[in-house]
C-alpha cells in the first residue's frame, strides 16, 4: 500500500512537466564514472554527513520557509540565505544587482564554473501566513516545497562538501536566484547569464518533485497583458460610448477560435487567458479592460507563430469593435509583454545529462527526461549544459496555501545533487589520493 501511495505521489510531483516516454541510453562510461565516484571515501563520508545533517536540514527548511519571499521582494530571505551559505563553507558570498545570492567555493583549477541553483521567490503575496504547521510527519506551508526545499538541498550539499573537505577542480557557484515564478520571468538567471561577471559552464537547478526528473528541455512561453482603453462613463447617461469590456470579449472570441484551430495540429502548443480585470462599478462603462494571456510551445517557431496570431486577433477585434462605436472616442489597445521564456533542448549525449541519468539510476530510480519551464530555460536556450533535478521527498499542492512536503527519503535527493555536482565539476584527484 505504501509503495502504491509513494508511486502515486511521485506522479503528482511530476505532473507539471512533460515526461519523455522513450528510453534513452546511458553510456557505460558515465555509469562507471558514477560507480567509481560513490566508492570514493570522501563521497561515502559526505553521504553519511547528509544523513547526519537531516535535523539541521529540517530546521533550515522551517527557518527559510517562514521568511516571506514574494515576487520582486525576496530581500529578507536573500540576506538570510547569504549568511547561511557563508556559514556552510563558501569562500565568499554576495548579493548581485537584481537580488540573486551568489556564493563561490573555489576549485583547484578554477578554469570552469559549475553552478548549483534553487530559487528564492514564491508565488505568494506579502502578508501570507507562511508559518510551518505539522500534521504527523507532514509539513504544511505556502512555498515549503517550491522552492524552499530546493534552497535547503543546495545549502546542505555545500555543508557536506565542506565538512568532508571535498575539493573539486572547477569552481562551484551556489545560487539562490530571484524571479523564477510568474511575472519574475526568470529575471535572476537571465541577469546571471546576460550581465553577470562569472562565466557559467554548467548549470544545475533544483526544482520540482521527486528523484527521477532530469529536465533537459526548456518549455518556452510568451505572456502579454492586453489592455483596451476608452473614455468611460455612466451606464445610462453615457450609453453608446465605447465599452472596453465588450471589445475584450470579442478579442477573446477571435483569439480562441484562431488559436484552437492552430493548436489542433502540429507539435504541442497551448494558450490560456489567465486573469482579467477592469471597471469600477456595475453602473459604469469601464475606462479600461485588461487580460493576461499565456502561450507556450515546445517549438520556438510555433511560439512565434501563435504570438503573431494573438496580436492579429487583438488588433482585428479592436478595428471591428471600433467600427460599431457611434459616439465619443474610439478604443485604444496596448499589448504589454509580461513574460518571454525561451524554448530549447539539449542532446542526451551531453556529459551533464548523462551523469544526471546515471546518478539517478544509481539511486534505484529510472530517470525520466522532461520538458519544463524552469531557471534552466535560459542556459538551455543558449546551448549551455543545464539540467533541472527534483528536490526529493514527497509533496504536492504547489502554488496553493495548502502546499505540503514530507521528508520521505529526502536525503537521497541531496546525495544525488552532490554526486552530480562533483562529477560535473571533477573531483580533485590529488586530494582524493591523500585522503585514502
Amino acid at each position: 500500500m505504501k509503495k502504491r501511495l509513494f508511486s502515486y505521489l511521485i506522479l503528482i510531483a511530476l505532473s507539471s512537466y512533460t515526461i519523455l516516454a522513450q528510453d534513452v541510453k546511458i553510456e557505460k562510461v558515465y555509469t562507471k564514472e558514477i560507480d567509481k565516484l560513490v566508492k570514493n571515501k570522501q563521497i561515502e563520508a559526505a553521504f553519511a554527513t547528509i544523513v547526519a545533517l537531516e535535523p539541521l536540514s529540517q530546521s533550515d527548511l522551517i527557518l527559510l520557509t517562514e521568511i516571506e519571499a514574494p515576487p520582486f521582494k525576496e530581500e529578507k530571505r536573500a540576506e538570510q540565505y547569504k549568511k547561511m551559505l557563508l556559514e556552510a563553507g563558501a569562500d565568499e558570498a554576495w548579493i548581485d544587482e537584481v537580488g540573486n545570492v551568489l556564493a563561490l567555493k573555489k576549485g583547484t583549477k578554477g578554469d570552469r564554473t559549475v553552478a548549483l541553483d534553487a530559487h528564492l521567490d514564491t508565488v505568494f503575496p506579502e502578508g501570507t501566513d507562511v508559518k510551518v504547521k505539522y500534521k504527523g510527519d507532514t509539513m504544511y506551508a505556502p512555498g515549503i516545497g517550491d522552492d524552499t526545499r530546493g534552497l535547503v538541498v543546495v545549502l546542505t550539499t555545500l555543508r557536506a562538501l565542506t565538512e568532508n573537505q571535498i575539493q573539486t577542480e572547477a569552481d562551484l557557484l551556489f545560487v539562490g536566484s530571484v524571479g523564477e515564478e510568474g511575472l519574475g520571468d526568470l529575471r535572476g538567471v537571465r541577469h546571471i547569464f546576460e550581465q553577470g561577471k562569472i562565466k557559467i559552464d554548467s548549470w544545475i537547478s533544483i526544482d520540482g518533485g521527486a528523484i527521477g526528473r532530469v529536465n533537459n528541455k526548456g518549455l518556452g512561453s510568451k505572456r502579454y497583458k492586453a489592455i483596451f482603453k476608452g473614455p468611460g462613463g455612466h451606464s445610462w447617461g453615457a450609453f453608446g460610448l465605447a465599452n472596453p469590456h465588450h471589445a475584450i470579449g470579442k478579442a477573446i472570441e477571435y483569439f480562441t477560435i484562431d488559436a484552437t484551430e492552430y493548436t489542433d495540429s502540429g507539435v504541442k502548443t497551448s494558450f490560456n487567458v489567465g486573469r482579467m480585470g477592469g471597471g469600477t462599478s456595475v453602473n459604469s462603462i469601464p475606462f479600461e479592460s485588461w487580460m493576461e494571456v499565456d502561450m507556450r510551445s515546445v517549438s520556438p517557431d510555433r511560439l512565434i507563430e501563435i504570438d503573431q496570431l494573438f496580436k492579429a486577433a487583438m488588433n482585428r477585434a479592436l478595428v471591428d469593435y471600433n467600427a460599431t462605436v457611434k459616439k465619443g472616442a474610439k478604443l485604444t489597445l496596448e499589448l504589454e509583454p509580461i513574460g518571454d521564456r525561451p524554448s530549447g533542448e539539449l542532446g542526451t549525449d551531453l556529459p551533464l545529462i548523462q551523469r544526471s541519468m546515471a546518478g539517478t539510476q544509481y539511486f534505484g530510480v529510472k530517470p525520466s527526461l522532461t520538458r519544463g519551464s524552469t531557471n534552466s530555460n535560459i542556459p538551455i536556450s543558449k546551448g549551455i549544459p543545464a539540467v533541472t533535478l527534483g528536490r526529493g521527498g514527497v509533496g504536492s499542492s504547489a502554488h496553493s496555501l495548502n502546499e505540503w512536503w514530507m521528508n520521505t527519503n529526502g536525503a537521497d535527493a541531496i546525495k544525488l545533487t552532490l554526486l552530480i555536482t562533483v562529477a560535473e565539476a571533477g573531483l580533485d584527484k590529488s586530494r582524493a589520493i591523500r585522503n585514502k
